[in-house]
């Protein structure tokens, strides 16, 4: 990968908020995951992200989610058990016509279900879509 490619995708994790020092908690990892966007999440941090067996609170949630995982309320529900009050979930769904794909109004109805604040959605690599949910809380603090 060229520097510039690097750069980029390091300020596509920047874009989607990631910060320096942040702990930022990864679960559903798969085969399947865009390993440049992980890789780009841990420069921007300056951290690993840690897995689903980390025992303290996350300032942020990676959440890999695709159709047949489950219930994606229960999902989110779970992620918001992991993370720092006014965290941020990015939750990172296969793009349209990929295995896996989630509607948005699936995305939308979890999201309200769970008590999150859906912010942004946005290309998150070749084939995921990410959607930045936020606690009520740090959803009011952005405004």
């Amino acid at each position: 990968m060229s520097a510039t490619a690097d750069h980029a995708e390091t300020n596509l994790a920047v874009r989607l908020g990631f910060q320096p020092d942040q702990v930022v908690q990864e679960i559903g990892y798969d085969d399947d995951v865009d390993q440049e966007l992980r890789e780009a999440i841990e420069e921007a941090t300056g951290t690993e992200l840690v897995d689903e067996d980390y025992d303290d609170v996350a300032d942020a949630v990676v959440l890999w989610f695709r159709e047949d995982d489950g219930d994606l309320t229960d999902a989110l529900v779970d992620a918001i058990a992991y993370m720092e009050d006014g965290g941020q979930i990015l939750l990172l769904t296969p793009k349209t016509g990929r295995d896996g794909y989630v509607e948005p109004s699936d995305i939308g109805e979890a999201a309200t279900t769970a008590g999150l604040s859906q912010t942004k959605s946005m290309n998150a690599g070749k084939d995921w879509s990410g959607t930045r949910l936020v606690t009520p809380k740090a959803a009011a603090k952005k405004r």
